[in-house]
């Protein structure tokens, strides 16, 4: 049998400006939120069309071509890994969030 391989691929068009971090480290992060569309029939004939969004994080070079070239309503695909964070909001409220970390980027 193959090794299987935690990767996703995206097509979808951007939320939002991505937010530009840089960290004390001098590494570049971008975040932003992709959406995907998926449409089917319902069983009273209908189209019914829905939406998915996706937090995505882009690293290093990456994350400097997003910086320059994309903003809210750009069409991109993306390859990466599933990643599932834990997080306390300042509010003591904990979260679990699920990101997909790029390692390809292609602007459509």
């Amino acid at each position: 049998m193959s090794t299987l391989r935690n990767r996703v691929q995206l097509i979808g068009r951007v939320g939002q400006d991505p937010e530009i971090k840089v960290l004390e480290n001098n590494k570049k992060l971008a975040r932003l939120s992709l959406a995907t569309n998926e449409s089917y029939t319902n069983a009273k004939g209908e189209k019914v069309e829905q939406t998915t969004w996706h937090n995505i994080i882009v690293w290093g070079n990456l994350s400097t071509i997003v910086e320059q070239h994309v903003t809210k309503g750009k069409q991109i695909a993306v390859e990466g890994k599933l990643s599932y964070n834990d997080f306390t909001t300042k509010e003591g409220i904990e979260k679990h969030v699920a990101e997909v970390v790029v390692d390809e980027l292609i602007l459509l």
